[in-house]
């Protein structure tokens, strides 16, 4: 039997982009002679790596890369080869959680009490338990393990296969995703955050002073500078992400000690908004790198046409789009909150609501568009024009909670409307916009994530029934997925097909797909938390009709929530 091994050492930025570099006359071998081992050495400037195959048993002979094994096997005879080839981290790179319990983990490890404490949950909906179940695990599969000072923490990595490292923006999302099932996940992610939170000006990172960052990589062309990303700050909204994961932590978990313990990163982050984010003092965070090798788009639709007019002209930048808007006006109201609760801290609380409602104000003058029925722009480019296409970014604005009573039909409307809603989730871009491409990264598919936090949003402003028809939308998409919603799909309509096409190159398992099934549950659910109390306002559809969950850890307790229907109960069990 002849195995060929091989390695090209190339760097996933590399495979992602125009193509890889050739290494192979840097690439040296110093196999072993008894057949045992081989290894891959390569070296460039300061960077090096290896690669190394070991064999039992070993081989009988090496055949320049190949290994080969002179066998005789009777029939039905076996034979058994195992080849063990360990991943060397450098000090970026994010470790797997994957855990051999055989080999004696210790039962107080971050990821044994996420196993011993996830809730148990019984639905009559046999679908929603499969997507559920499958979530579950994906979230296990993408949860990194790191030390950050005396603290082991868990945190999600971004995706399989181009995004397994940390990213701010996902990493914030998918928690807040998860936190009804257990708080953990938003713990590590925000003291991980927290650890690598910008303390300086630097263009070629896009680093400045209280920013959270945007991604992580630990490659060669990152650690001989020739990447950015060792981190890379290049977005303008994990850092008011941030500040709203801290929010919800506290309040699924009444945590005041960590958010005091915090308080330096959650002022840094407030300084950013004000000092930094706002560029030229329009009152709007807005965004432009100063990097040469940085992103244009620094929003979640980071790819080069994410942001357009209707007629599919680009904009200028900086950009200030809606959905930071919206982030931000969050972010300082439920930091106003935690002011006046565990930071103890009344001026501020006061400021801080002063500034949400000067900005809720000034928001909806400036980014609403009476045109079409009425809907809000996608942004404000560098001159100031508002960016006119019709988004499903407007959607987080529900999220969010800065629209008004009186608008918040209209937008609906525009979501719920055939140029938006798929029949299997909200497009990024409307049909009718000359952009739109179904299978455009960000100009017309569909992003499980974030249909998700439309239906969250959706729910905060009473709009139960679209709620529930986003989220049976999402689950029947599912079902096409091996119940695994993966990071994107395209925007055709569910009225051309019995499936949602794939798009191309996803990312799957996805980290905050992966977190869509929990929120869209808490939608429906109508679950929340407040002041040591998990509440229920459900309005299940009948294609669900009861949910019921055991043991759902808040405020250092269990509880046991039951709904069916509009009908919900919850009781403290512990």
């Amino acid at each position: 039997m002849r195995l060929q091994v091989g390695t090209d050492f190339a760097d996933l930025l590399e495979i992602r982009g125009a193509g890889v570099r050739d290494r192979s006359a840097k690439i040296t071998r110093e196999h072993a002679a008894d057949g045992s081992r081989l290894q891959f050495r390569y070296a460039n400037g300061g960077f090096a790596a290896d690669t190394v195959v070991h064999v039992n048993p070993p081989a009988t002979r090496i055949d320049g890369d190949d290994l080969v094994w002179d066998i005789d096997l009777l029939r039905r005879e076996h034979r058994r080869i195992d080849l063990h080839v360990p991943l060397a981290l450098g000090p970026m790179d994010l470790p797997s959680v994957h855990i051999r319990f055989d080999e004696g983990e210790p039962r107080n490890d971050p990821t044994s009490r996420w196993h011993a404490e996830r809730p148990s949950i019984e639905t009559d909906s046999q679908l929603l338990a499969q997507v559920l179940y499958k979530a579950s695990d994906d979230i296990l599969t993408l949860r990194a393990r790191i030390r950050i000072g005396d603290q082991k923490v868990i945190l999600p990595g971004a995706g399989v296969p181009w995004f397994l490292t940390l990213f701010g923006r996902d990493a914030l999302i998918s928690a807040y995703q998860t936190i009804v099932l257990n708080p953990y996940l938003a713990r590590g992610t925000l003291i991980a955050l927290a650890r690598f939170q910008g303390t300086k000006c630097d263009d070629f990172t896009d680093e400045e002073p209280g920013k959270i960052l945007h991604e992580v990589r630990g490659g060669e062309l990152t650690q001989l500078g020739e990447k950015p990303y060792g981190p890379y700050y290049g977005t303008a909204d994990a850092t008011q992400l941030w500040l709203i994961l801290l929010s919800e932590y506290w309040r699924w978990t009444g945590d005041d000690e960590f958010v005091r313990t915090h308080r330096d990163n959650a002022l840094a982050a407030l300084n950013w908004i004000d000092r930094y984010g706002d560029r030229d003092g329009d009152g709007y965070v807005e965004y432009a790198t100063r990097s040469p090798e940085g992103l244009g788009n620094q929003c979640w639709r980071d790819s080069w046409d994410g942001v357009q007019f209707a007629n599919g002209e680009l904009p200028v930048l900086p950009i200030a789009t809606c959905e930071i808007q919206g982030y931000t006006y969050d972010a300082k109201l439920r930091l106003a909150e935690l002011a006046g609760g565990p930071l103890a801290d009344p001026a501020l609380a006061t400021r801080l609501r002063d500034d949400a409602q000067r900005l809720f104000e000034r928001f909806n003058r400036d980014f609403w568009i009476e045109e079409r029925g009425g809907y809000y722009a996608i942004g404000l480019d560098g001159d100031k024009r508002r960016i006119d296409s019709m988004t499903s970014s407007m959607g987080h604005l529900l999220w969010s909670g800065i629209v008004p009573d009186d608008r918040a039909p209209i937008v609906v409307r525009q979501l719920m409307s055939d140029p938006m809603f798929s029949g299997w989730g909200i497009r990024t871009l409307s049909t009718e916009d000359r952009g739109y491409n179904p299978i455009g990264y960000h100009s017309g598919t569909v992003w499980p994530h974030e249909t998700s936090l439309i239906a969250a949003g959706l729910t905060r402003y009473g709009f139960r029934t679209e709620s529930n028809q986003l989220a049976l939308a999402l689950l029947d998409a599912a079902k096409s997925f091996d119940f695994r919603l993966p990071e994107t799909f395209a925007g055709h309509p569910r009225g051309e097909g019995k499936f949602p096409v794939p798009y191309p190159t996803p990312c799957s398992p996805q980290a905050w797909a992966t977190g869509a099934p929990a929120l869209i549950m808490r939608a429906m659910l109508g679950g929340d938390a407040r002041n040591g109390e998990v509440v229920l306002d459900p309005h299940l559809p009948d294609e669900i009709r009861r949910v019921l969950i055991t043991r759902l850890p808040a405020f250092g307790k269990r509880w046991n929530l039951e709904a069916v229907g509009a009908i919900g109960h919850v009781r403290l069990t512990t």
